[in-house]
């Protein structure tokens, strides 16, 4: 099963925005997919409840922490047919949580928005998930996306840059602070569910994450599984040929 942990311990990185479009792409392909959601807020859950009923399935497992005394419920449970899992992490996860996220993915995806702040919040998380969580001593592959971008600052993409080479991870792609995301979110969508030619940006921005996964899924969907990330001044360059947006 293919397990992907999106994850980032700072609030606002749109690590929901990255869960639900990642499950819908994958659902779309006709493979078992499920959201398993820590979030209490359940932004993923609500997804699901909208989704349309012509939309293929997604299961939801509601891993939240239950109120009062009570444990985690039955409805944390995935079937086992599952074949992609995509978990939403909460903000702020450290200690026994952060390390059992890391266990259950072999896939760790990072969003992280380019200006300062975001950027040194995520430099002591991801230290805390390399040390604390243990993703260091596992086989588990992680990587960053620039996520919410609304201009392409290049400052702050030097300043991102150089974070990122400084802990030599893979620079995915940026994603953008589209409204076609925010429709997506508020229909129980995804931007591949949606009508291609609207979308088409928004397809092109996720499609280095896909071929990054694609390494669990060889020749399959019609990605090459040696395909390469994008780097982060190819990243620029397309952005500079939307012309910003």
């Amino acid at each position: 099963m293919l397990s992907l942990l999106v994850i980032n311990s700072k609030g606002g990185s749109g690590k929901t925005t990255v869960t639900t479009n990642i499950a819908s792409y994958y659902a779309g392909k006709g493979l078992k997919t499920a959201i398993m959601d820590y979030d209490p807020q359940g932004s993923s859950m609500q997804w699901l409840n909208a989704r349309p009923a012509h939309l293929q399935r997604i299961h939801g497992a509601n891993a939240a922490p239950a109120k009062g005394t009570a444990l985690r419920s039955m409805k944390a449970w995935v079937p086992n047919e599952t074949e992609v899992l995509v978990i939403d992490a909460p903000a702020g996860a450290e200690g026994l949580l952060l390390k059992e996220l890391v266990r259950k993915a072999n896939y760790i995806l990072i969003p992280v928005a380019p200006s300062p702040i975001d950027i040194r919040a995520t430099a002591n998380f991801i230290r805390d998930l390399l040390l604390v969580g243990g993703a260091r001593t596992s086989t588990v592959k992680i990587a960053v996306v620039a996520n919410r971008v609304r201009s392409h600052s290049t400052t702050a993409y030097v300043a991102l840059e150089r974070f990122l080479n400084s802990l030599k991870l893979p620079f995915l792609t940026s994603i953008s602070d589209s409204e076609n995301y925010l429709h997506a979110a508020q229909n129980g969508e995804g931007v591949f569910d949606m009508d291609e030619m609207a979308t088409a940006s928004e397809r092109q921005e996720l499609m280095p994450v896909m071929r990054w996964l694609q390494g669990y899924f060889p020749n399959r969907f019609g990605v090459r599984a040696d395909d390469k990330v994008v780097s982060l001044e190819s990243s620029m360059k397309y952005s500079a040929y939307r012309g910003g947006k």
